[in-house]
């Protein structure tokens, strides 16, 4: 009897060890499993006969693997929502739970489709992978990772083609992957199974050589621009005191102004073009209706001194909508601010703005301490100053390419990201986070600025190339020579953004076509 028990129950360790394998395989992680991790989840599914099982298999690996990827959740909801610990962690499994749904959806559609239509089995297991793989290129998730990023958070060559497939690409690829991996693990004691497993290695050692050949065929620089990134890793309580006009602007006003000046001390013999404060830096609302205002009066003589000019976030003002904006302004040598700023546009859900507040409106009632900031009206011009196009990004809009793609397509030079990660802990989101980012500057070729509050304040070359690292949660300042091109070439990526979500949808209906000519007819 407890033979029988073990081998009932023995199944379900398929879907635990496909979210093991997933989790373990994203940033910070090495993506050691990325080629095989839905392996043992598809074999789960391939011997269920009713759709419950695949449902909850599906489930299960989407659980297991956002406890081990996004962890930080807790954290979050305990240093942003200030919920005690216990309900905390009892969040971040409801998180769990529902976070990536795409991976049961993806289940319960094969399995529809295999009893609807009847597919043979090699074209159940090829659909099986390309819904999978859909599904998590459509999924609605807070934070929008993909499988493609873990290449680049290794340093591995093959992230380099996301100049022609992007990161979304380079995760479909490798989520597709998994199915030759498959076959061969099915077959592994027979030839075909183990010439399989030679193709699948000869090609990704190819894509990793023709990834350093996309690198070195760059065209070199032609010009560059000196930028002082400033990290003065202020505490959350004390931003948010500053955000609600109960002290401490003093105190981090000074505290940036004490950064910005021990740098330049430090690096005066080197020339600075443009000094970087995060996002929410500066600890008043700037605009030229605020100019003359205590705080902005100040910065503004304190830049006139200096000779410096400075891009800083923070809080600006919609007169049209009457509320405050979370916004990157330009202020020039001599401390003037330039006409064009950027406010953010894709809000923070809970953080920023509360959804479906417009529809009803007594929801902002019951979450009162809920931010409540105007949106921005997207990447549609760039911060033009002294001869630099500059692309305006601020927080995770970094995570969404077509935001990206939009400022390539209107000449940015470069990108400057402005963040605030001090929410989440230094263990996971901060690296996650950090590569996603510059993850834009490989797939537009255009270099990416990243200032943070508490860290990591980097940039990244249109290489891919990371240069020097801030550490977490520490003071920090450093001196960059970015060098760029002026008037960029399109990538690939950029004039056929659409063509893998096209190839993808095609295969998927012309494929189930194909296999059902191709059935051999049943006698009558």
């Amino acid at each position: 009897m407890k033979n029988l028990t073990a081998a009932r129950h023995a199944p379900w360790l398929l879907p635990v060890l496909s979210g093991i394998l997933i989790g373990t395989s994203y940033i910070p992680f090495p993506p050691w499993a990325a080629l095989f991790c839905f392996v043992p989840l598809w074999r789960f599914w391939s011997g269920q006969t009713s759709l419950k099982p695949v449902l909850l298999g599906g489930l299960l690996t989407a659980f297991v693997f956002t406890l081990i990827g996004f962890n930080w959740v807790a954290y979050l909801l305990h240093e942003f929502a200030h919920l005690p610990w216990p309900l905390a962690v009892a969040g971040m499994l409801l998180y769990a739970l529902l976070a990536h749904l795409f991976v049961p959806l993806a289940g319960g559609l094969w399995f529809w489709g295999r009893n609807r239509f009847g597919w043979s089995e090699q074209l159940s297991l090829a659909l099986m992978a390309l819904i999978t793989t859909l599904c998590e290129a459509y999924s609605l998730t807070l934070f929008d990772w993909n499988f493609g990023y873990s290449w680049y958070g290794a340093g591995v060559p093959v992230f380099q083609w996301a100049e022609i497939v992007g990161f979304k690409g380079l995760s479909a690829l490798t989520l597709l992957a998994n199915l030759p991996l498959y076959w061969a693990w099915v077959q592994r004691h027979a030839t075909r199974g183990k010439i399989l497993l030679a193709l699948v290695s000869v090609v990704f050692v190819l894509l990793n050589f023709g990834g350093l050949w996309l690198k070195n065929r760059l065209p070199e620089p032609d010009a560059s621009i000196n930028a002082l990134l400033v990290q003065a890793s202020i505490e959350n309580s004390e931003k948010l005191a500053a955000e609600l006009g109960k002290g401490f602007r003093q105190e981090i006003f000074g505290r940036y102004m004490r950064l910005t000046d021990q740098a330049l001390e430090k690096y005066r013999d080197k020339k600075v073009d443009v000094a970087l404060w995060p996002e929410t830096a500066f600890p008043a609302i700037l605009g030229p209706e605020f100019i003359t205002q205590e705080y902005p009066s100040a910065l503004r003589e304190y830049l006139r001194e200096r000779q410096l000019p400075l891009i800083t976030g923070a809080y600006g003002y919609d007169l049209e909508q009457r509320l405050p904006t979370n916004s990157l302004f330009v202020l020039d040598k001599d401390g003037e601010l330039q006409a064009a700023h950027y406010s953010k546009t894709i809000l923070l859900a809970f953080g920023e703005y509360v959804p479906g507040e417009r529809l009803f409106p007594q929801i902002r009632q019951w979450l009162p301490e809920t931010g409540h900031f105007a949106r921005g009206k997207g990447p549609s011009e760039l911060l033009a100053w002294n001869g630099f196009k500059i692309g305006a990004q601020i927080c995770y809009e970094s995570l969404f390419p077509e935001f990206s793609r939009e400022l390539a397509a209107r000449g940015a030079e470069f990108i400057v990201n402005a963040t605030n990660d001090s929410w989440y802990g230094a263990w996971q989101e901060p690296y996650q986070h950090m590569y996603m980012t510059l993850a834009r500057g490989v797939e537009f070729r255009i270099p990416v600025l990243r200032v943070t509050n508490t860290g990591i304040s980097t940039v990244a070359l249109a290489s891919g190339e990371i240069l020097e690292r801030s550490p977490l949660y520490r003071p920090w300042s450093g001196l960059y020579e970015v060098r760029y091109r002026k008037n960029p070439e399109p990538t690939f990526y950029q004039r056929r953004f659409y063509l893998v979500p096209a190839l993808l949808w095609s295969v998927l209906l012309i494929l189930p076509m194909f296999g059902r000519y191709l059935r051999p007819r049943q006698p009558s």
